[in-house]
């Protein structure tokens, strides 16, 4: 594992932990914000984040306000969007010259193009979701995605075909109303945690590096 140096964050009034991982010659930085139950430390984070860096992506993960307080409520939009605009401040003042792009994991991503959609982010190229939760476990719906009818730049959206937050027909019409900005990349059989079964054939690292991959390359092309 790559070692990950540990940043603090100015939000507001308010102070978050965040780390920082750079490659040696990075083709682009990815802030990569966590989702709603588990901070940026979580397993999945981090080894996506190390599959990144071996794909030549640099990443700042970061910890939203209430994580970092040990809160199971999730901030405020206004807290919370103010958290994803610092992170991107951070980051492009790290690397100024090499292509930004924001996002997370869930809730993180959907607080990163909520963000974009207010007021776009200065220096950022496109938004990549990891798991975009179009509706709540049960409830099918799509309400959640009527903002990034506002959000200017490419998005690219990686879901697993079993996610319970994103009925796959829901998001394929969501993905396709958004014309030429929007790329879904499906991963088979994973769920939203890109868990996949045994059945399936392949192992959970494997849903990672495959992730990163595609994470990478649509970087480069944009």
């Amino acid at each position: 594992m790559s070692d990950a140096k540990p940043l603090k964050l100015q939000v507001d009034d308010t102070t978050v932990s965040a780390l920082w991982m750079q490659p040696s010659r990075p083709l682009a930085t990815y802030v990569f914000a966590h989702g709603a139950g588990a901070g940026m430390q979580h397993g999945f984070m981090a080894d996506l984040s190390q599959a990144l860096f071996e794909h030549s992506v640099a990443t700042l993960r970061y910890q939203f306000p209430y994580m970092e307080r040990g809160s199971k409520r999730t901030d405020s939009p206004a807290v919370a969007q103010a958290a994803v605009r610092a992170a991107v401040a951070a980051a492009q003042s790290r690397m100024p010259t090499t292509p930004l792009f924001a996002g997370g994991k869930s809730f993180g991503g959907r607080m990163s193009s909520q963000a974009q959609a207010v007021e776009p982010m200065p220096g950022v190229r496109g938004l990549v979701f990891v798991g975009f939760p179009l509706h709540p476990a049960g409830k099918p719906g799509i309400e959640r995605a009527a903002h990034l009818a506002q959000v200017a730049v490419p998005m690219l959206f990686l879901q697993g075909t079993r996610d319970e937050l994103a009925e796959l027909s829901l998001l394929q019409g969501v993905v396709q109303g958004l014309g030429d900005k929007a790329t879904l990349h499906l991963e088979d059989d994973a769920d939203h945690a890109f868990h996949v079964r045994a059945s399936s054939g392949r192992k959970d690292a494997q849903v990672v590096q495959s992730l990163a991959a595609t994470l990478a390359q649509w970087c480069a092309r944009h």
